[in-house]
């Protein structure tokens, strides 16, 4: 039986945000962390902690602007190092008592670095959570110790829905190089979403996240085919605009891919509407030759003091009556 909340939305927003290394000052042995600690490599401090969580909040804040709720219902994040920063985020004065809660899993990535989604608790009531390892593997047959993928399932103001939260392995020694490891990413959430389906082919699908990869790509391409998807990202995708820029050059690696049951129309279902970068000027690079670029919080060892190198991403979807 579907779960309603007291008041469902009209539209909701349904976001997602690499958050570049959204750590804590603390040194944990475990991980290689050591760059962001007081005395490491990005001389991490409270104050510029501080200063990134105060300014995270502000563009969460505001993504669903336009909307009947300022807010994301659903925001997946990518680089967040554990519960602790999420609590710190979330208490924050711009979100402090929202509504927003969240799901995470610590990974295997030997920086630390995790997924996560949160939610807002008025509209979304979770059911069930997993982790989904991802085994992707180097030339010399040792594993990859990557980032998992985050499955959430559970109501949007009464409309079950699945979602998928990804960080998919970087381009970092080589796009060529590196490829295999994105399209096991790609398979290996195609397989969850057909075992889904064996048991529910109806079931609502949304897969978000950083894939290290533009729509175009062939891990993009295999698991919007072959998973029955539709990237409304695509439309996005051009030479003057996307959600990082390396150099020059601009990405779209940050999107959100939808079941085409989101492309109906039946009383008490949830349309999707529209789909947008979500780069207004206070997010952006103001100087030149970088101006336009996501103001980010580092470039190397030089401290900026921005929100991110990624834009965040978003999909309206709208409830029909």
């Amino acid at each position: 039986m579907a779960k309603n909340p007291k008041q469902p939305l009209e539209a909701c927003t349904v976001g997602f945000y690499n958050l570049e290394n959204l750590f804590d000052t603390r040194n944990d042995p475990t991980l290689l962390d050591d760059d962001f600690t007081p005395g490491g490599f990005k001389r991490w401090t409270p104050e510029r902690y501080e200063n990134k969580l105060r300014k995270l909040g502000k563009a969460i804040g505001q993504m669903g602007r336009g909307r009947p709720l300022d807010l994301p219902v659903l925001l997946g994040m990518a680089e967040v190092e554990n519960e602790s920063v999420l609590d710190d985020l979330l208490s924050t004065d711009t979100l402090k008592g929202s509504g927003l809660e969240y799901v995470h899993f610590d990974s295997p990535d030997e920086r630390g670095i995790d997924t996560a989604l949160c939610y807002h608790r008025e509209h979304f009531e979770p059911e069930g959570q997993e982790v989904i390892p991802l085994l992707v593997y180097e030339p010399d047959g040792q594993r990859d110790f990557t980032r998992d993928i985050l499955h959430v399932h559970g109501w949007i103001n009464g409309e079950h829905v699945h979602i998928f939260v990804n960080h998919w392995p970087s381009r970092r020694d080589g796009d060529s190089e590196t490829a295999h490891k994105r399209m096991t990413a790609a398979q290996t959430v195609r397989d969850r979403i057909w075992e889904i389906r064996s048991e529910n082919p109806e079931a609502n699908t949304i897969v978000m996240g950083d894939f290290n990869d533009d729509p175009h790509s062939e891990s993009l391409k295999h698991l919007e085919e072959s998973a029955a998807l539709h990237n409304p990202m695509q439309q996005l995708f051009r030479p003057d605009r996307g959600s990082a820029k390396y150099r020059d050059t601009w990405m779209l690696f940050d999107q959100i891919l939808l079941s085409h049951t989101f492309l109906n129309y039946q009383p008490g279902t949830h349309r999707f509407s529209h789909a947008d970068i979500f780069d207004p000027e206070f997010l952006q690079e103001w100087n030149e030759p970088y101006k336009g670029k996501p103001f980010r919080t580092y470039v190397g060892r030089n401290y900026l003091g921005g929100y991110s190198d990624h834009f965040p991403v978003y999909v309206h979807l709208e409830r029909e009556g």
